[in-house]
């Protein structure tokens, strides 16, 4: 009886463990870059992790923080999705000739479900795929992506509205 006892508590502990191990691996995000000013100009419906397909060098200016995603948005070519206009700066301590072009384009990486429903979702009426922002996950770099449709000049003074409401009525509530 007291060898049963002890050889399950023993195997409990040890799953218990495991469940600790793996909900600290999973919550192991670092942001490196974000683009606030898409939620501004985009009403977002949909996010997306991605995959990003990097250079060496491109991984090493992303560590230090040298990408910027404003003006960059995503477009199709021969099935695949391409990451176009995100400025990642060149490293400074490699040579020019083994650093990247910042402009480039990029692939993202998706299965082929996810970019057939991202073709279909794009194809309405003023919807666009634009990146949100760039983190590590583990030791990959991985990217949210948003469809979104364009606001126009009445939906940005609504927004705005709505959030100096909110921000009046936490105020009272404060006091």
């Amino acid at each position: 009886m007291f060898w049963e006892e002890r050889f399950f508590k023993t195997k409990m502990t040890k799953n218990s463990n495991k469940l600790q191990k793996n909900t600290k691996k999973e919550n192991n995000f670092k942001r490196l870059a974000d683009n606030r000013y898409a939620k501004f100009q985009y009403a977002i419906s949909e996010t997306i992790e991605a995959g990003i397909e990097l250079l060496g060098t491109e991984v090493k200016s992303i560590r230090n923080g040298k990408a910027n995603l404003r003006d960059g948005y995503c477009s199709f070519r021969d099935g695949e999705i391409l990451l176009l206009n995100v400025h990642i700066s060149p490293h400074k301590n490699v040579g020019s000739f083994f650093n990247h072009d910042p402009l480039r384009n990029r692939k993202l990486l998706l299965h082929k479900k996810e970019i057939i429903k991202l073709k279909a979702n794009t194809e309405k009426k003023g919807m666009t795929i634009i990146p949100l922002s760039l983190y590590l996950k583990g030791s990959w770099i991985k990217l949210t992506i948003g469809i979104g449709k364009g606001k126009k000049l009445h939906d940005k003074r609504q927004d705005e509205k709505q959030k100096s409401m909110k921000r009046e009525i936490s105020y009272a509530l404060k006091r």
